[in-house]
């Protein structure tokens, strides 16, 4: 009976974790270059059941009742890094890659720390200072590590393969990289992405298209109908805690009283 409490709790734990993931998708469904999440389950290991110290098999006596499985644990969360849609804004530093890859991000922590980040989101604008920077303020790479300034006064276009050009001369090249696996990359915030030890980088597929905004890859149909599945298996576990909480009580109150 305790075994059967602790499954449905450990069930509830992770519904939550999962409810937690989906929200946070449907919270991001309008967020430029998000890439959705979702999660794993485990089975704990099953193990072998002894009784012992009984009186009803003599207490130096070990009976073999079984095997038994304490439930589901969390597995693993992971990011779905499939194409989003894309939206027309004509706007020419709204940029989109079509195809794997990555935009090289230089990105300035509250510590004043800096280093590179990787995002598909490319709602990039000119700064003061005629630098191409994200929403946030940060700055766009090109192929050699570098800012990339343009000149403010003059109208700029961008090819399919990174090249700005402005009065029909190249000026600089925005940087696209990819990476030989995914694996190897993990989430800052709700679109950056950061490489970790062992992440090796690749020459990107991806066309760079201006005028265009990646969307959130976020299915909200979908999503709704998944968080609706989860809140059902949630309150299913919810209600065999309060049965055996129940009979618990009975046989610890009113049984134990005979």
């Amino acid at each position: 009976m305790v075994k059967g409490l602790y499954t449905a709790y450990t069930g509830m734990v992770n519904e939550q974790n999962r409810m937690d993931i989906m929200t946070n998708n449907l919270a991001n469904a309008s967020t430029v270059g998000y890439k959705k999440e979702g999660s794993t389950s485990q089975s704990f290991n099953d193990v072998l059941t002894v009784k012992i110290k009984d009186q009803s098999v003599g207490m130096r006596n070990v009976q073999r009742i079984g095997i038994k499985n304490p439930g589901v644990k969390i597995g693993e969360n992971y990011t779905d890094y499939t194409q989003g849609s894309f939206r027309i804004t004509d706007n020419t530093y709204d940029l989109a890659l079509a195809g794997d890859g990555f935009f090289a991000i230089e990105f300035t922590n509250k510590a004043g720390e800096t280093d590179t980040k990787y995002t598909r989101a490319g709602q990039f604008t000119l700064n003061k200072d005629g630098y191409l920077v994200t929403e946030e303020g940060d700055y766009v790479l090109d192929t050699q590590n570098r800012r990339i300034r343009l000149n403010t006064l003059l109208d700029s276009k961008i090819t399919d393969d990174g090249t700005i050009y402005q009065n029909d001369q190249a000026v600089a090249r925005i940087q696209v990289t990819d990476f030989e696996d995914y694996d190897y990359l993990e989430k800052y915030g709700e679109a950056y992405y950061q490489p970790i030890e062992g992440a090796k980088t690749t020459t990107a597929d991806a066309q760079v298209k201006s005028g265009y905004l990646e969307m959130a890859n976020v299915q909200i149909v979908s999503e709704m109908v998944n968080l609706i599945s989860i809140t059902r298996a949630y309150e299913s576990n919810q209600k065999v805690v309060q049965t055996i909480d129940g009979t618990l009580d009975v046989a610890a109150n009113q049984i134990g009283k005979l």
